[in-house]
């Protein structure tokens, strides 16, 4: 029997592995040192030896800034955004300003309105229509504390009256005419009076009240009479 020869193979040595954990240039020694020192970043040269392989850790250097212009003027995609917000910025103050001075005109032509029918609306409820005001008064014309002379001032279509009863008698009944009234509205005025002794003879005087004006009717001691040049009145 024959014995073949076994033929030993030598075996091939297995290539290196180049371990980057194993390179020292990478890491950086901490110094027994309070201050740092950093390492440069690794040039291309230096990955391109080591197979092409990217470390891990370590990021490759990026291209420095973005888009640039040569003459240092925006782009016109970023310019034009931009103008049109300051435009509508300067858009909206100027509505505000509008609907504020809108609303502001509202409520001044509301008040005036509601003011204005308030008022009618109170002397509705005092004077009447037409506007009509009565009160009693001792004036020496025949009456007495327990029967005074009764006045009625009325504005009757913008023409004033006084219609005085003497102790409340209608028999005797006097009218004394006023002014009449020109404007709008002026049919709706009220008329006002008191008496009061106003020229120092001891006898009380007949005044009408008519807004802001005043009239005065003397008392000669029977009647009433318009003033006439000469009367020295103190109101």
């Amino acid at each position: 029997m024959s014995v073949t020869p076994v033929t030993q193979v030598k075996k091939q040595p297995r290539p290196v592995e180049y371990d980057v954990a194993d390179d020292e240039k990478v890491y950086t020694i901490r110094r027994p040192s309070s201050a740092r020192k950093y390492q440069q970043p690794i040039e291309q040269d230096a990955i391109d030896g080591l197979g092409g392989q990217q470390v891990p850790g370590i990021p490759r250097r990026r291209a420095s800034g973005g888009l640039k212009t040569g003459n240092g003027v925006a782009p016109k995609t970023t310019a034009a955004p931009l103008t049109e917000k300051l435009q509508s910025q300067k858009r909206f103050p100027l509505m505000a300003v509008l609907l504020g001075m809108g609303v502001a005109i509202v409520l001044v032509v509301g008040l005036s309105v509601v003011g204005s029918w308030w008022r009618v609306y109170q002397d509705d409820l005092q004077y009447g229509r037409p506007r009509t005001f009565q009160f009693d008064a001792v004036v020496g014309h025949g009456d007495s504390p327990s029967n005074p002379t009764h006045f009625i001032l009325i504005n009757l279509k913008r023409h004033v009256e006084i219609i005085e009863l003497p102790g409340g008698d209608g028999a005797h009944a006097r009218i004394y005419l006023g002014p009449t009234l020109f404007g709008d509205g002026q049919d709706l005025t009220s008329v006002t009076g008191e008496v009061r002794d106003v020229n120092g003879d001891g006898k009380p005087d007949l005044i009408v009240h008519i807004q802001d004006q005043t009239l005065v009717f003397i008392n000669d001691g029977t009647e009433f009479r318009p003033l006439q040049a000469g009367d020295h009145v103190h109101l």
